[in-house]
């Protein structure tokens, strides 16, 4: 005679409070940077912000220096080089294999991906900060002019990095590969303006379809000339935002919530 052995109880965790977020930002936010790799990144960024800035402040002619443009010098040098740090923020869970550790931890993915999102954006300002102080110090050096708009500091340094953030953070989503979203990053950065410009070139007909369908041409109200968008402008900055931004941010989400750590 068999007897049939009970099954096995559930382990019932409803009633365990998830960790709180702020933890999980905390967390995202050392695993950024105590890592060698990432200390060594986030310093070298910071370090050719200064070189930059500095040889900008010796050579370039008095008269057109000033605080504002030493600022947007500062934040163009950044924003080439803080999308990669995200990058590695956030692909890092599936190249080194620690996603079955965090999701373990913290198997609600939606409250892992948020705190990476907003761990990015926190590190992203603070970064902010130190090349604006970077520029401060240029600007003594060079003795240039400290009235600075508000409009183009804020474009100019601000917005046009927290933008490069987000894209970052969009690419390493969607591909989920560090080689991969560091290549396919500078791509969109530096290759798809200088097509877009031949092409804008050339033909008359993609010069005025360029602002609509190309990201990188949108945004360029926003960081020269006056620093605003006006009429139209703002309707091609929201299209193209939609194609290059948002489009790629919400398939690399679902893809994020759906893929199998390994």
């Amino acid at each position: 005679m068999s007897t049939t052995a009970p099954a096995p109880t559930a382990l019932d965790v409803s009633a365990t409070p998830p960790v709180p977020f702020g933890r999980l930002v905390s967390v995202e936010l050392r695993k950024a940077l105590d890592t060698r790799a990432g200390r060594w990144f986030t310093g070298s960024i910071l370090a050719l912000c200064l070189v930059v800035v500095v040889i900008y402040a010796l050579a370039a002619p008095t008269e057109s220096q000033s605080l504002g443009q030493i600022a947007g010098v500062a934040g163009g040098v950044l924003g080439y080089f803080l999308p990669v740090l995200v990058i590695l923020m956030l692909t890092s869970e599936w190249s080194q294999r620690t996603g079955l550790v965090t999701f373990t931890l913290e198997p609600r993915r939606p409250r892992v991906i948020g705190a990476k999102l907003v761990a990015a954006l926190l590190l992203g300002i603070g970064l902010i900060v130190v090349a604006l102080v970077i520029a401060v110090l240029g600007n003594l050096i060079g003795g240039g002019d400290w009235s600075v708009e508000a409009r183009v500091l804020i474009n100019g340094a601000v917005v046009a990095n927290l933008i490069a953030i987000l894209t970052g953070f969009a690419i390493g989503m969607l591909l989920m590969n560090t080689p991969a979203a560091i290549v396919t990053y500078f791509i969109y950065t530096l290759v798809l303006p200088t097509a877009v410009g031949v092409l804008s070139a050339l033909q008359d007909w993609f010069d005025k379809l360029a602002p609509w369908i190309e990201f990188n041409t949108a945004q360029q109200p926003l960081f020269m000339g006056d620093y605003r968008l006006e009429g139209q402008e703002w309707a091609q900055f929201v299209t193209a935002g939609l194609i290059w931004l948002v489009l790629p941010f919400v398939l690399g989400l679902m893809r994020l919530l759906r893929a199998e750590p390994k």
